[in-house]
């Protein structure tokens, strides 16, 4: 194997294996995903021995972790038709909430949307639209799909898998708007794109997103009315980091610590709680990647131990991360014995051979 091929299989592995642990460390069996203080979480990781002895043995991930599996086993399934790969997401989201949500703390949006899909049966994975569906469930399973079209010349297609898989629970625009930045901000990670253009490359994609649903021609009205908010958010916070050209260097405060991160988050969230919403799930994951750069540490510390959703906000950071800079400075206690290492580690073979042939056809 060549060593660039052999970089970009190391790569895929990290995406998908250090997702798990970003969720598996911001969840922390429940208690640092509903902790409201990232003070407390970092004095409870000192008291642990630190970032570097922290051992993931008895960490479970949670339901992010399961339904992105979910989603990746379907991208690698057999299908000829988007068509037929929906019905195929659709059975593995219904499967995964029936057999493996237990202490995963699932989203009641994500639940009972994913029990009204009929993937037997045609558009059986379509359900209605949902004023309240704007919640970061579609994001937190969707970085597979970046892994499975990475380039951009596939765009399009990234973009019509998100937006359908995300609105298998989340059928409104904050919601997956959110599946579609997780996805193509993983491409970009794949691709190594310069970290400052990222977001601006998000902004320019929207409008080929809003092209799509006028094409399906599902929920029009209902979509035109909330598109704006995830637009808006996302504006909003690339001029105040002043990202808006694409190239220009990140702006963070001066003082911009553990309790001033916190009070950040929560004023971009939808309700106070970071990272909850499609919009703020990817945004603080982008926010702590600009900061953390290459330290796993720090990237750790903004993404994963914050009082908000941190491990919807850690599993789509540290999938970035793992797309940019490999395995490289992460502790291998804090991934050797992640739950489901060996299941993430075979999907990430599976999604770089199928997007090799998917890309070549």
């Amino acid at each position: 194997m060549a060593v660039e091929e052999k970089d970009l299989a190391e790569r895929y592995k990290a995406v998908m294996v250090l997702s798990g642990v970003g969720d598996a460390l911001g969840y922390k069996n429940g208690e640092w995903e509903f902790c409201h203080s990232g003070t407390t979480i970092h004095e409870e990781l000192q008291k642990l021995g630190g970032l570097e002895k922290l051992d993931v043995k008895q960490w479970r991930v949670s339901d992010d972790t399961v339904l992105h599996i979910a989603t990746a086993e379907a991208l690698v399934s057999n299908w000829t038709t988007t068509e037929q790969l929906f019905c195929n997401m659709a059975a593995k989201y219904k499967k995964a909430c029936a057999e493996d949500m237990w202490e995963r703390a699932p989203g009641q949006t994500t639940t009972g949307a994913c029990f009204r899909l009929k993937p037997s049966i045609p558009k059986g994975y379509v359900i209605p639209f949902n004023p309240r569906g704007g919640g970061c469930g579609a994001g937190m399973r969707a970085m597979c799909i970046g892994l499975m079209f990475p380039h951009d010349d596939q765009v399009e297609l990234l973009i019509e898998v998100a937006v359908e898989s995300g609105r298998m629970t989340h059928n409104h625009p904050t919601g997956f708007l959110g599946s579609v930045a997780a996805a193509l901000l993983t491409a970009y990670s794949v691709q190594r794109k310069p970290l400052e253009s990222w977001g601006a490359g998000l902004m320019n994609t929207l409008p080929k997103v809003w092209a799509y649903i006028t094409k399906i021609n599902r929920d029009i009205e209902e979509n035109k009315k909330n598109w704006d908010y995830f637009t808006n958010k996302w504006n909003a916070y690339l001029e105040l980091r002043g990202l808006t050209d694409g190239t220009s260097q990140p702006k963070f405060p001066e003082k911009y610590g553990i309790p001033e991160r916190d009070a950040f988050y929560k004023s971009v969230s939808f309700s106070g709680w970071g990272g909850a919403s499609g919009h703020d799930a990817p945004l603080i994951a982008y926010d702590a990647l600009l900061r953390a750069r290459e330290s796993w540490y720090e990237l750790c510390s903004g993404s994963m131990f914050h009082g908000g959703d941190s491990d919807s906000t850690g599993v789509m950071a540290a999938a970035w991360w793992g797309g940019l800079y490999g395995m490289k400075g992460v502790p291998p206690c804090n991934y050797e014995k992640l739950e489901y290492r060996k299941r993430l580690e075979k999907l990430a073979d599976a999604l770089l051979v199928a997007a090799k042939c998917r890309h070549g056809k």
